[in-house]
């Protein structure tokens, strides 16, 4: 079966899971809990009613406690993960399929769904890529968005990633209704993701205020997401071999920050200095799962950063290390200077 980072998974019990990342195991889908049918549940579906659940530690909780068929031991990544096995798949959401049920009954479509698709299509023409290089996912693709719900687009593809972010970046220059957040706007997100990741404010506001991957469209929130095309990505399960040895705080240099746009991002470093924690040799590169932690930092910056670092083992015997942001609230990656 093959997924990627965007689609949803919805499970034969009424659980919804988002996949993550690029790579899984052959019997099941790396993937964490988003939505779950729930008499408390602000969003409708037919007569159905559905919780989302926002924090990492509440999705764990969660299915620990009620479905721990979906949280298992990964020999690979060397965790306890969030996870469904293909028996348990009832239906695979994909953003490109949402894209063209949205145009097939257009005339039908609320406002929310208008707005994702006009999105959709002004990257479209001003980019000058094909939609199926594009795909709408979150609560529009799984029909529970309410009236003030976001807008979640898919790339797919480095040239068209690269395009689509060039082009992000002269739309919100233009003035147009494509629009970088507002401090206002910024204090708001701010205050959302400081339920899970712990940043200082000011930190937060310098890194943020220069991304465009996300913004407005008229008076939406948006947010996108850049993901490789499947011959972009060679890595398959079982070809490298992970396993977490601790926690560690370092100070580094970025030397390519060329799939810092991607989810999952990677940052490649040199001049690594291990400031608090787990003292290794050969930290190669931070890397994020989260798309939080996309454009963080460009070639030359200086970060400072904390999260768990991974032990790498590849098929040839080759050994280094990574850190990995992300996992919990006090993971951070930030530039020293901006």
């Amino acid at each position: 079966m093959r997924v990627r980072e965007g689609d949803f998974i919805e499970t034969k019990d009424g659980l919804i899971f988002d996949v993550k990342g690029l790579v899984h195991p052959l019997n099941r889908v790396i993937a964490y809990l988003r939505y779950l049918k729930s008499p408390r549940g602000n969003r409708r579906r037919g007569r159905d009613r559905y919780l989302k659940v926002y924090s990492l530690p509440e999705r764990d909780k969660i299915l620990k406690e009620r479905y721990p068929q979906y949280y298992y031991y990964d020999p690979v990544f060397g965790c306890y993960m969030q996870g469904v096995t293909h028996e348990r798949i009832l239906k695979v959401y994909r953003p490109q399929d949402t894209i063209l049920r949205l145009l097939e009954k257009r005339h039908e479509i609320d406002k929310v769904e208008e707005d994702a698709l006009g999105l959709a299509e002004l990257i479209h023409d001003s980019a000058g890529i094909s939609l199926n290089r594009l795909g709408i996912s979150g609560s529009v693709m799984v029909n529970l968005h309410n009236p003030d719900s976001d807008i979640d687009l898919i790339v797919y593809g480095r040239r068209s990633c690269i395009k689509v972010h060039e082009t992000l970046q002269s739309l919100m220059e233009e003035n147009s209704v494509v629009s970088r957040y507002s401090i206002k706007d910024l204090k708001r997100l701010f205050l959302f993701r400081s339920k899970d990741t712990s940043m200082p404010w000011r930190d937060f506001l310098r890194v943020e205020r220069r991304k465009s991957m996300q913004g407005k469209f008229k008076g939406r929130d948006f947010f996108i997401r850049f993901v490789l095309d499947w011959d972009e990505f060679n890595e398959r399960y079982g070809d490298k071999i992970y396993r977490p040895v601790g926690y560690s705080e370092i100070e580094a240099t970025v030397i390519d920050a060329s799939d810092s746009i991607f989810t999952p991002c990677i940052y490649v470093l040199d001049k690594v200095k291990i400031l608090k924690g787990e003292s290794v040799t050969d930290l190669r590169e931070v890397v994020s799962f989260r798309g939080r932690f996309c454009q963080q930092a460009e070639d030359g910056d200086i970060i400072v950063a904390r999260g768990k670092v991974e032990l790498v083992t590849e098929k040839g015997g080759d050994q280094y290390y990574r850190l990995v942001v992300g996992n919990k609230r006090s993971d951070y990656m930030i530039p020293k200077h901006l």
